[in-house]
């Protein structure tokens, strides 16, 4: 079988033939910043605010990023070209590697720059009908989330123990209130009023979440962004994830209970309406510019 085409450092080649060097920062300390774009038929979705989003997260660790929005723009159109249909582009970039270990940053260092691209693993008809199960779990990574770096091992464990539960994802509560989920944003629904954590540092702003935001007051659902206390989060009528590749998901069981009535509820349904509107909607143009 044909190894798919990625790009590294400049070069286009073939996924098994990339080699990074045991001495890149990115893989002794997990230094860089990556990115995850949905792209449905050929159009990434919000490719030039996911992009905008790796600036942001380039600037908060002080890593030199290598090309402007739309030079990443250009990259991404040319992997593309390789992959056709529903795909997941993966952006990675690391601060590069120096001469030796060390704990300082270096100076001048060239990044490493390394886009694969997969197929989309949208959310099945099966869980979106059904709806998925998720845990909850203390949120003990460190408090600087709002960064989308390659460092996760924090979330690598938050998934784990939902998978080891069998479920899908594990609902983070800090200090008494609602963060995010070990891959996801998380949305509450109590009496009619959606309600979202805090764009602050404690979750990874969301592209999905964005849009989800400009979707319910599109579609003039209520939504409130403020602090969410666990007792809400138990006594939800609804609750959403939301991510680039869930695209919106109903939780149906929480710890092994049913979230209101135990089925996506219509707050769901008519929030799942307007993303699959909007996205049958979307051109390839307007998917990028956007």
């Amino acid at each position: 079988m044909t190894s798919p085409i990625a790009h590294f450092n400049g070069a286009w080649l073939p996924l098994d033939e990339i080699r990074v060097s045991p001495l890149d920062r990115g893989f002794i300390f997990g230094d860089g910043v990556y990115e995850v774009i949905p792209v449905y038929g050929g159009a990434p979705l919000h490719a030039r605010e996911h992009f905008q989003r790796l600036q942001r997260s380039c600037d908060e660790i002080r890593l030199r990023n290598p090309h402007s929005v739309d030079e990443w723009i250009a990259l991404t159109m040319k992997l593309l070209e390789s992959h056709p249909g529903d795909q997941s582009v993966y952006v990675h970039v690391t601060r590069g590697v120096p001469t030796k270990r060390d704990h300082v940053i270096p100076t001048d260092l060239k990044p490493t720059v390394f886009m694969m691209s997969y197929p989309l693993a949208s959310p099945s008809r099966e869980q979106v009908d059904g709806g998925v199960a998720c845990t909850t779990g203390e949120d003990f990574r460190w408090t600087k989330n709002h960064i989308k770096s390659i460092s996760l091992l924090g979330n690598v464990l938050a998934r784990q123990a939902s998978v080891e539960a069998g479920a899908v994802e594990t609902i983070m509560l800090r200090d008494g209130f609602l963060t995010e989920a070990s891959a996801s944003n998380v949305f509450v629904v109590k009496n009619g009023v959606v309600l979202a954590a805090p764009r602050d540092n404690l979750i990874l702003l969301g592209i999905t979440y964005e849009l989800l935001a400009r979707l319910a007051r599109d579609g003039a659902i209520q939504l409130e962004v403020r602090p969410v206390a666990e007792a809400e989060v138990r006594g939800a009528d609804e609750i959403w994830l939301s991510s680039s590749t869930k695209e919106v998901l109903a939780v149906t069981t929480l710890d092994g209970k049913p979230v209101g009535g135990g089925k996506p509820g219509p707050l769901f349904r008519r929030m799942h309406a307007l993303y699959q509107d909007y996205k049958s909607k979307l051109g390839r143009k307007d998917a990028v510019a956007a």
